[in-house]
């Protein structure tokens, strides 16, 4: 089962059909991913395009989680969970 960057399971995330699965963002692979991502879907993954540019695995475990990145994003998050994350991160 792959992990995306974003810390989902591939296996259970509804958009694994639309981009195919994803990697952590420090996966040598991970660049050649986001080019493939970019043809299917016309626009890099912003999640993955972040954790590349960070050099993390997973956005759970960047400094700056909960981010613009995600909020902006809207996916795979809601901004109710994000809102909770950052909550526990800020205590």
């Amino acid at each position: 089962m792959a992990i995306a960057a974003c810390g989902i399971a591939c296996d259970v995330c509804k958009l694994k059909d639309t981009c195919g699965g994803c990697l952590p963002g420090t996966d040598p692979r991970a660049p050649e991913r986001q080019e493939a991502l970019k043809k299917m879907a016309g626009r890099p993954c912003p999640v993955l395009d972040c954790a590349i540019k960070k050099g993390v695995d997973y956005c759970l475990s960047c400094p700056s989680f909960p981010c613009e990145v995600h909020y902006k994003a809207g996916f795979p998050y809601s901004k109710t969970l994000l809102d909770i994350f950052k909550k526990f991160v800020s205590k």
